[in-house]
């Protein structure tokens, strides 16, 4: 099978499609449940000040207010305080004269809309609380995972390959590797990009690292790739194992499911295990720099807010982590597909 192949037409509207819901949860949430457009009708303010008085966490502050702006109904001011635009001060402030939030009340206690204001209110991931079904993507002490059960572990991997078979030919295509001798990536899940990677890098070996049940759907892609020869599947947890030295380490829709303290560790032991001259490449989405949108990844960042433990972040936040770490950043994002693209940092 050649994961190199790139597809034919583009699948990124149908991405945006499955992740539109959020934008009504999201906004229903504001107007029914927080008051957001009220609250501020009485004054711009500091991003900490509403944050506490709606009660929320920094992750659900920023997932809500980058939604928030990248609808056009929030903005900053010269102050860099949050304020309301001229569409949220005529339509969605309660009492005005061309008043519409009644309307987007209708939908205030369906399904959809309340998980999402509950979720925001505790910033728990979906079935965290719940040791029979367990919380996606996530592995942490005192938490059920999802990722540690066979059938679901197997079902959501398999959900992950429908992206990953459309975009890792676009990074082994965009990203060149030369003289790189082995590729760490690092919860690499399906193992769909190592192995895109190794096809078009015939003097590559690779290590995948995840969990057991998840390796297991990479052991099948691997086989039909005849790239097994090549590709080591390592089962382990990626912020405790000891990782093995390579030329290139991978974090490939990784970051996005952890909180910023998780990601700076993972960001540091990568950094550890790369050889001086090696780069750790970072590919996932990335908001605007001032956190204001753009609005598909901004639907994206509440997916993943609702699934996991992290959100979308800023081509500037991945760029501090890695600065953090002491890499040398490359100019530019590589594009791949589906708003992804890779950010890379290179060990001195």
């Amino acid at each position: 099978m050649n994961h190199t192949a790139l597809p034919v037409t583009d699948p990124t509207p149908l991405f945006e499609l499955f992740r539109s819901g959020h934008a009504t949860d999201l906004l229903v949430s504001a107007v029914a449940h927080f008051s957001v457009f009220g609250r501020l009708a009485e004054g711009a303010r500091p991003f900490a000040e509403l944050r506490d008085e709606l009660g929320l966490s920094d992750r659900a502050a920023n997932v809500l207010f980058t939604a928030l702006r990248a609808m056009g109904t929030l903005t900053l001011d010269n102050a860099g305080q949050l304020t309301l635009t001229e569409l949220a001060r005529e339509h969605l402030v309660p009492g005005g004269a061309f008043y519409v939030g009644d309307y987007g009340g209708l939908a205030a206690q369906s399904p959809g809309v309340v998980a999402m204001a509950e979720r925001l209110r505790s910033s728990r991931p979906k079935d965290a609380e719940k040791p029979e079904v367990g919380a996606a993507f996530i592995f942490r002490e005192g938490v059920e995972s999802a990722m540690e059960k066979e059938a679901s572990a197997r079902s959501l991997t398999l959900a992950l390959a429908g992206r990953a078979k459309n975009v890792a030919p676009l990074l082994a295509r965009n990203l060149p590797l030369p003289g790189a001798t082995h590729l760490l990536d690092l919860g690499g899940g399906t193992g769909l990009y190592a192995i895109a990677l190794l096809q078009a890098n015939p003097g590559l070996r690779a290590t995948v690292l995840d969990r057991p049940e998840v390796l297991k759907v990479a052991a099948e892609f691997a086989a039909a790739a005849g790239v097994t020869d090549r590709l080591t599947l390592a089962p382990g947890d990626m912020f405790t194992a000891t990782l093995p030295s390579a030329d290139v380490v991978l974090l490939s829709n990784i970051l996005h499911d952890w909180e910023v303290v998780e990601c700076r560790t993972l960001v540091g032991r990568a950094t550890k295990a790369l050889a001086p001259g090696g780069r750790l490449v970072i590919h996932d989405v990335f908001l605007n720099d001032d956190l204001g949108g753009p609005l598909p990844i901004a639907l994206y960042s509440a997916a993943l807010f609702s699934l996991t433990e992290g959100r979308a972040y800023s081509a500037a936040e991945y760029r501090g982590w890695l600065g953090e770490a002491g890499l040398t950043i490359e100019p530019g994002i590589v594009p791949t597909l589906v708003h992804c693209g890779a950010l890379v940092g290179v060990k001195q």
